[in-house]
């Protein structure tokens, strides 16, 4: 791609994320909504079917997620989620919540101190589900994140059997987004209003 080309799409991006970041902060009953989309993903078939399952810890204004997370706990699934060290993402075994506490930037997070403790540090090959955050989204499954590649480091090591199941309010999806050869595509978005088949990966 040449470098007039990559400015207008990063511009395009921009703007897009922007937008999105605009109707995420806008939705209405956050709280109710979120449940909803959680409790969807929670009756998938392949959420039935995994042992160990990611779930991202909801920030700011993404799709509330740290309240279904006590039910997954109860549940008996194997219950990991993310956390970020130097611009890559760690993966940690939740056993409880009282394990999570409130780091940086106001993020909850697993407690440092915890982080080396014996079978807390998860392979990402070990996930048998993964749910993912983003800002925006098509209903191809073309995701967009806030740019730093983070999540994109991550799902590029997954299992290829392993769903990548992205939660989103419906303000968050456009008729496309930008994308480049190395983009990943989603299995699955679930939103207020629907569960859309994405593209997934090695498909073209």
């Amino acid at each position: 791609m040449e470098a007039s080309q990559l400015e207008a799409l990063q511009e395009q991006k921009k703007k897009l994320r922007e937008q999105a970041h605009a109707n995420r902060k806008d939705q209405p009953e956050k709280e109710a909504v979120s449940e909803l989309i959680c409790r969807e993903f929670m009756e998938l078939p392949e959420y039935a079917k995994a042992d160990t399952v990611m779930f991202y810890v909801d920030v700011r204004t993404e799709v509330r997620t740290r309240h279904s997370l006590p039910a997954a706990l109860a549940s008996g699934k194997r219950v990991i989620v993310p956390y970020c060290v130097d611009g890559e993402l760690e993966l940690f075994h939740l056993a409880d919540m009282d394990e999570l506490s409130v780091g940086m930037y106001k993020i909850l997070e697993p407690k440092v101190e915890l982080r080396d403790a014996p079978g807390k540090r998860i392979d990402v090959k070990e996930l048998d589900l993964v749910m993912v955050p983003g800002v925006a989204f098509d209903r191809r499954g073309a995701r967009m994140g806030h740019g730093m590649g983070y999540y994109d480091k991550l799902l590029e090591h997954a299992r290829a059997d392993a769903p990548l199941v992205a939660l989103a309010f419906e303000c968050q999806l456009f008729p496309e987004i930008p994308t480049q050869a190395h983009d990943i595509f989603m299995d699955k978005i679930i939103t207020e209003n629907a569960i859309y088949p994405g593209r997934g990966r090695g498909q073209a």
